[in-house]
């Protein structure tokens, strides 16, 4: 997929999502819920992935920045006869 065209649905989603943002004050309360499970949903996958990914790092890196050694990885040689 091409950036033009990853561009553009991205946007084409965006205008849906305004396109109902707009008409969500006058939409009956099952449309409402329904707008506020998905929206539920999706924040909660971000966060999720956002501690995912900060847990990562600071297993990986440190807290101050530093690898840590002891998640070092060692290079296995074969032996000689």
């Amino acid at each position: 997929m091409s950036s033009e065209s990853f561009l553009k649905e991205l946007q084409a989603i965006g205008e849906k999502f305004l396109l109902k943002l707009q008409k969500l004050p006058t939409a009956e309360p099952v449309e409402i819920i329904s707008f506020c499970v998905v929206l539920l949903f999706i924040v909660t996958v971000l966060v999720l992935m956002i501690i995912a990914c900060s847990c990562c790092c600071y297993s990986c890196c440190g807290c101050d920045g530093r690898p840590d050694p002891r998640h070092r990885k060692s290079q296995v040689r074969p032996a000689a006869h």
